[in-house]
């Protein structure tokens, strides 16, 4: 078997995260947070739809965390982000930050807003 090193360019991946808090590209950031390749902003969660929206020309695919547990999305904010453009996949946390993780390895436009677990 041949293990290859990971390679992120200048996107910043999940290392890690805990009760409250992740850990990403060294930092650590408290609370809900939106990560895509050009960096990491805070999120307030399913009604702030403003930051999400803002990704419709960077992403195609957004990943959203739902804490420990999966959970269904606001039906509204799948519409709402679809009607972008945007693909939207709901997953618990750690699947989510997982599979973005994976594909932003392999350069895609990808990105990432999840609730702590």
């Amino acid at each position: 078997m041949r293990l290859n090193e990971i390679k992120y360019d200048n996107a910043r991946p999940v290392e890690g995260y805990g009760p409250g808090f992740f850990r990403i590209g060294g930092e650590v950031v408290n609370g809900p947070v939106i990560i895509d390749a050009t960096g990491v902003a805070g999120w307030g969660g399913y009604d702030d739809t403003a930051p999400l929206l803002a990704l419709a020309d960077r992403v195609d695919v957004l990943f959203i965390g739902t804490g420990a547990d999966t959970a269904h999305i606001p039906a509204d904010l799948r519409d709402t982000l679809e009607a972008a453009g945007i693909g939207v996949e709901a997953m618990a946390t750690p699947a989510a930050c997982r599979t973005y993780n994976v594909l932003l390895s392999e350069g895609r436009r990808v990105a990432l807003a999840v609730i702590p677990v």
